[in-house]
């Protein structure tokens, strides 16, 4: 049988609540969901989770809530937000996380599309900023407060989240009617966009999308049974619940919460998890880590560990390319892996990572091959929120350097005249949620969905990302740039953490840089820089100007005249989703840093 075929007969029946109660009843002892590290970590087991699902699907009943219905979540990594999530799947309601970035304009905006019947929020910050929204819901019928002290006590449309819990006494024969009476096809729940190019939309997934798509990462790249994962990006990205909600439940696995992201290395550490997805900027900030820690080796261990390197370089590049590896240069490496190179994945708490991803947005080839010499092999993958997340996938198999993958069994990618990719598959959504509740497809009579998404697809099958359709720079002279393949130049640098390529409508290619906070003041002590933790004197430096001068004239070494890059500017950042530069997913906000810098995007016009 194909891989597709398998796949589909896989899928088919199965609901994440059905799979759910497999763990229960299968697995019931074993971890299903654990909260920190340490002495003051605690966990749920799988028959534990269940059981606290049921007991907050009786009470959400209580409040009314019912099949159809929206509910938005607002609070923190914790088992509660699991718990209210998996809770509104089995009334049969869409579940909604919001990211903890939005402003209250942003979450009036979201609150009021989704014409929310439910809200779940944490304590006295997330009350903070969206009370003043919540008398322009008219759809509104309960607030569930954990921090039942920060609920205010004159309002009756708040409620305890352990009253709701508590409710209702337990009814296992309604609970199993509600798990049974879940489908395939039905509506499982609510992701809004991160809005890059313009206001978020609300993508609707069903449980064949998102059940499809974790079946299809554990065929394409295993892991052990019950395989170990840490949660640790914003459950509002596609990626999060994907591998951190759903994917744990479909293969029986153990989520480690990290609440807080200083925690992130900690946990690694603890957990030695069998999968990591991370964003580029992560990615890049580990890579940077790496190349810090092996510069300040003693020479004896600093040529060991070159020669290492070196050799599961040529591995990893030859594999790259498709090629065979000579059996000598395999048990070469295989020799150094073990003495060299293992050690330094274990002081990361990857050293078993069997399924290392990167997606979100384009990663520098640079930064890969840094991970890939310490045996570290990143493979990039690529999708949409509209596309339950990666929709090709690349493997240690099947994988090329710059390319983001194959299609995933059952899904096809196409080009349009214009360059645009084009996807259809079951991982394809079913559609945007509307004002009026209705659920608008968004593919056409074929099934394809628009991406907008610029690439290509070569004769191996490998897909090439080279742009946002809607972030194509046409210069005034008609030349049409793909912004992203100069930026990714230009990340290249240590001590670059976001580069923006301007230029649109305008004579010529300018980039605005901004200096990593991290990788900055290493580089500058490295280099005997006073001040050095000082981004804003880094920022004018003579010595970090003039290492920047030359990044930019390497990049334009490989460039065509057009793309080249004619002026800069060095900005000290750093630049997050709170400052408004950046995405909740760390992706440029172009409009918004069109705006925020316009004076010093001009100054370079002139």
């Amino acid at each position: 049988m194909a891989p597709a075929e398998q796949l589909h007969e896989s899928v088919e029946g199965l609901t994440i609540t059905s799979l759910l109660r497999r763990n229960a009843r299968q697995f019931a002892e074993r971890p299903a969901l654990t909260t920190g590290i340490g002495p003051d970590a605690g966990t749920l087991s799988w028959s534990q989770l269940r059981a606290e699902v049921a007991a907050l699907t009786r009470g959400l009943g209580v409040l009314g809530l019912s099949r159809g219905d929206r509910m938005l979540i607002a609070m923190s990594k914790r088992a509660e937000h699991w718990i209210a999530e998996l809770a509104a799947v089995h009334v049969g309601a869409l579940p909604c996380s919001t990211y903890d970035t939005l402003s209250t304009e942003q979450i009036g905006a979201v609150a009021r599309h989704s014409a929310a019947a439910v809200l779940v929020l944490e304590g006295g910050e997330q009350l903070r900023r969206w009370r003043p929204v919540l008398d322009g819901l008219p759809n509104l019928r309960a607030v569930v407060v954990l921090d039942w002290d920060a609920a205010p006590a004159d309002d009756p449309r708040f409620v305890g989240y352990t009253a709701v819990r508590g409710a209702v006494p337990p009814d296992d024969a309604g609970f199993e009617e509600l798990t049974d009476a879940v489908t395939t096809d039905q509506p499982l729940t609510l992701a809004y966009t991160s809005g890059t190019t313009g206001d978020p939309k609300g993508v609707v997934l069903s449980h064949r999308n998102v059940i499809h798509e974790c079946l299809m990462q554990d065929q394409l790249v295993g892991v052990p049974d019950h395989p170990r994962s840490v949660a640790y990006l914003p459950l509002a990205h596609i990626a999060e619940r994907v591998l951190g909600i759903y994917m744990p439940i479909c293969n029986a696995g153990h989520v480690t919460i990290c609440p807080q992201p200083d925690q992130l290395l900690p946990t690694l550490l603890t957990v030695r998890p069998h999968g990591f997805f991370g964003v580029p900027r992560v990615w890049e900030k580990l890579a940077a880590g790496l190349r810090a820690k092996l510069a300040a080796l003693p020479e004896e261990q600093s040529e060991a560990m070159a020669r290492a390197q070196d050799t599961a370089l040529q591995v990893y590049r030859l594999r790259s390319d498709g090629k065979d590896i000579p059996e000598e240069l395999a048990e070469s490496l295989e020799q150094l892996d073990a003495k060299v190179l293992l050690p330094v994945r274990a002081a990361i708490g990857l050293d078993e990572c069997r399924r290392a991803f990167s997606g979100a947005a384009p990663i520098p080839t640079g930064v890969l091959e840094i991970l890939a010499s310490v045996g570290l092999s990143v493979y990039e993958v690529w999708g949409l929120s509209e596309t339950t997340g990666a929709a090709t996938v690349s493997t240690p198999e099947a994988f090329a350097l710059g390319s983001v993958g194959r299609p995933g069994p059952g899904i096809e990618v196409k080009e349009v005249d214009d360059g645009e990719l084009l996807v259809r598959g079951p991982v394809v959504f079913a559609g945007y949620l509307q004002a009026d509740g209705r659920v608008e497809a968004a593919t056409d009579a074929e099934g394809w969905l628009p991406t907008g998404d610029v690439g290509t697809v070569d004769s191996r099958g490998f897909v090439t990302i080279t742009d946002r359709k809607k972030e194509i720079i046409i210069t005034d002279g008609g030349k049409n740039i793909a912004p992203t393949r100069i930026e990714s130049l230009l990340r290249a640098h240590s001590l670059v953490a976001h580069a923006v390529a301007i230029g649109d409508r305008r004579r010529y290619v300018t980039a605005l840089l901004v200096l990593d906070e991290e990788a900055a003041p290493l580089w500058a002590r490295a280099n005997g820089i006073a001040d050095a933790s000082d981004l804003e004197t880094l920022a004018r430096h003579p010595e970090v100007l003039a290492a920047l001068d030359q990044a930019v004239s390497e990049a334009n070494a490989v460039l065509s005249r057009a793309e080249q890059v004619k002026k800069h500017r060095v900005l000290a950042g750093p630049w997050t989703p709170e400052t408004g530069e950046l995405t909740p997913k760390l992706s440029l906000r172009r409009r918004a840093i069109d705006e925020a810098h316009a004076a010093t995007i001009e100054s370079m016009y002139v």
